[in-house]
């Protein structure tokens, strides 16, 4: 997992480029039935939600990528576990939403080129009451507490996971997080966070086990070295201040 355009990285909001060409993100299919069974399960590393192929990213990107699945990452009760950070601040926890691009015919195919991927990434804290978005994925994690276990949860509104403002964000070119770390991403970090309870984070860090059965946390990858990449961002980061003597 060497490179230079490894994640996640760390934003500097003083450094992120405003481009006026990133347009507001759109998302397509995102709003599944009840009657539609998604498979949940926890793969040793993460907790991971498989998606069907008719979700989509239909705008904010060049090209067109339709949805694979969708995970977690998280901290412990003692901290936080977000993998992105910015200005230096870790937030609780992070989700990625992870597309492949429709010119290739799967997700392992896509990957290993420069435009396969796109993830889309928003960090949670705690806050007031329930999410009840979250609440559908949460709810199940007690049925696959060991590696390998698998569940499978109706069909919700996936958008609901991600912030409702789709406009604001940062956008970068990196990696996966984890092995093999392909230098395949185009990254898309929310600027508006998500809110859960405290029993749903406390929930999030604290039920699933990892393959040497201890508890899952702390799932998260150490920023990397920017090596001169630049981190745009689609709205203003940092107002012109104006300076008056005395």
């Amino acid at each position: 997992c060497g490179g230079t355009k490894q994640s996640p990285i760390n934003v500097d909001t003083t450094r992120a480029v405003f481009s006026p060409d990133l347009r507001p993100i759109q998302l397509s299919g995102y709003s599944l039935p009840a009657n539609m069974q998604l498979k949940l399960k926890n793969n040793g590393h993460t907790v991971v939600l498989d998606l069907p192929e008719t979700l989509a990213l239909t705008g904010g990107y060049a090209q067109q990528y339709r949805a694979a699945q969708l995970h977690l990452h998280w901290g412990s009760a003692a901290g936080p576990g977000s993998e992105h950070t910015v200005n230096g601040r870790r937030f609780a926890a992070e989700i990625h939403v992870v597309h492949y691009n429709t010119k290739y015919d799967s997700f392992s195919e896509a990957m290993v080129h420069p435009d396969g991927l796109a993830v889309l990434a928003a960090f949670l804290e705690v806050g007031h009451g329930e999410n009840q978005y979250y609440h559908e994925i949460l709810e199940h994690l007690l049925e696959i507490q060991e590696v390998g276990q698998e569940t499978f949860v109706p069909g919700f509104n996936i958008a609901g996971l991600l912030p409702a403002n789709l406009k604001s964000y940062f956008h970068y070119n990196g990696s996966l997080t984890t092995p093999p770390c392909y230098q395949t991403v185009k990254w898309t970090i929310f600027n508006q966070t998500m809110l859960l309870s405290h029993h749903q984070m406390s929930m999030l860090v604290s039920t699933l086990r990892s393959p040497d059965d201890k508890l899952l946390q702390n799932n998260y990858r150490p920023v990397q070295s920017l090596h001169g990449r630049g981190v745009l961002a689609s709205f203003q980061t940092a107002p012109s201040v104006k300076h008056f003597p005395g």
